[in-house]
């Protein structure tokens, strides 16, 4: 079976390696003609763990492609994936998905099929959009047998290749026994690991989607509301998140406190969803409330910075250990540092900054005074205070005494909850975390 994956973002890419890994003949394809150069010499143009020694290995077996000709890539192909970006739309449409890149990829991928295709949607589209993939492959080429499907991804950035190649399930929208087949032989060697493959109507895998990412962002913002109640009240949250999370019907996961979500996900989706509801003549309030309660908690991260430093930060050099808005990963895109990086230099402080893999990407993104370091310790050198922002291991051990040596002043502000306030107390540190009492 050949498939072709068009767009080689985040989504597409991995899509189309772990495909490949097995053992289909895959053929990734992208217009931009520097991404495929790219990809052609064997480097991933997105850092994900795993992903590049895989690409390499199935290239080097001659099933992975890269080719930015999609109508040579689909000639003989049995399944196309449209993996492009959907991002929130910033016109007077602002908040729905923008789909524009989807229909564009699905008209192109009409005029150049001549038989059978099955068109899958990997991109996270709205309820109504593999109809319209439909209408406009029919209207570009009325002659044309297809079936369209969608199959939402599920893929965590830093742990995709896990995520893909042994998920919790599999989620597919089909309209015919037909289109059921095809997919089911794509993702036969899942099946034989006992993974549940379930499939919908189309309409209805295109909002477990947003419904699934909306969920999960709804457990962080409120445990994040539940942090600054504690903090009010002398509780720890981290006992409270974990004695929730012991209940099954609540799992501990998505229960750790910190700066808000961000990512190529859930900031979208929810957004998504709330202007999907609204189109449909109704609101979803609880989504409406998570989005504001995100957005607001990244501000009132800021303060919590400023407050460490007796609440006033003009002159004072923070450094900030993390961009990236998780782990493992070199996306920036709504990660919490593009919100305080600018508070704090608005508020005329100096900013020194380290990251193991979003630097380059944060660069694009942030401007003004920024100072960027090698490593963490040459952040800190010198600095007022110290703000952990995103839990990359290296940031997990640091040695507290070189730290408490290279600050101007002994303080520490955990968004990430990665310290115990005993051991800060221990070495001497002014120790501020997120949902339990300061040290």
């Amino acid at each position: 079976m050949k498939i072709v994956c068009v767009g080689t973002g985040y989504v597409g890419l991995v899509s189309g390696v772990c495909f490949s890994e097995f053992g289909f003949h895959v053929v990734c394809v992208d217009k931009d003609k520097a991404k495929i150069a790219v990809l052609n010499q064997g480097k991933p143009t997105i850092y994900e763990p795993g992903l590049e020694s895989m690409m390499r290995a199935n290239v080097e077996a001659g099933r992975l492609f890269f080719s930015d000709d999609l109508a040579l890539a689909l000639k003989d192909a049995d399944v196309v994936f449209i993996a492009v970006g959907t991002p929130s739309r910033y016109d007077d449409s602002y908040g729905y998905a923008d789909l524009s890149y989807v229909f564009a990829a699905a008209a192109e991928i009409a005029r150049a099929c001549e038989k059978y295709i099955l068109v899958v949607t990997k991109s996270t589209v709205p309820a109504g959009t593999g109809k319209k993939i439909s209408q406009i492959i029919k209207e570009a080429n009325p002659t044309l047998d297809f079936d369209v499907a969608s199959n939402p991804e599920f893929l965590r950035e830093g742990s995709a290749i896990e995520d893909f190649m042994r998920p919790d399930r599999v989620i597919v929208g089909v309209e015919s026994k037909r289109a059921e087949d095809l997919v089911s032989e794509l993702y036969r060697p899942l099946k034989l690991n006992n993974t549940p493959v379930l499939f919908t109507s189309v309409e209805s895998a295109e909002v477990i989607k947003y419904a699934a990412n909306s969920f999960l962002a709804t457990k962080i913002a409120f445990i994040n509301e539940m942090a600054d109640l504690c903090e009010r009240l002398g509780a720890n949250i981290l006992d409270v998140a974990h004695g929730m999370g012991l209940d099954s019907r609540i799992g501990k996961r998505y229960l750790e406190p910190g700066p808000g979500f961000g990512g190529s996900c859930f900031p979208k989706d929810t957004l998504a969803l709330v202007k999907m509801a609204e189109s449909a003549g109704i609101r979803s309030r609880i989504v409406e409330s998570v989005v504001l309660s995100n957005d607001l908690r990244k501000y009132r991260m800021t303060e919590k910075i400023i407050e460490a430093c007796d609440g006033d930060v003009r002159g004072k050099t923070i450094a900030i250990l993390g961009l990236t808005f998780k782990p493992g990963t070199d996306d920036m895109r709504d990660s919490a540092s593009l919100v305080i990086i600018p508070e704090l230099l608005n508020s005329q402080a100096h900013v020194r900054v380290y990251d193991p893999q979003g630097m380059n990407e944060a660069k694009k993104l942030l401007t003004g005074k920024i100072q960027w370091c090698g490593n963490a310790y040459e952040a800190m050198e010198n600095a007022d205070v110290l703000v952990l922002l995103t839990e990359w291991n290296e940031f997990l051990r640091l040695n507290l005494e070189k730290v408490k040596s290279l600050l101007n002043s002994p303080i520490v502000v955990d968004l990430r909850n990665i310290y115990k306030r005993e051991e800060m107390q221990k070495a001497g540190i002014r120790y501020f975390s997120v949902g339990r009492a300061s040290a």
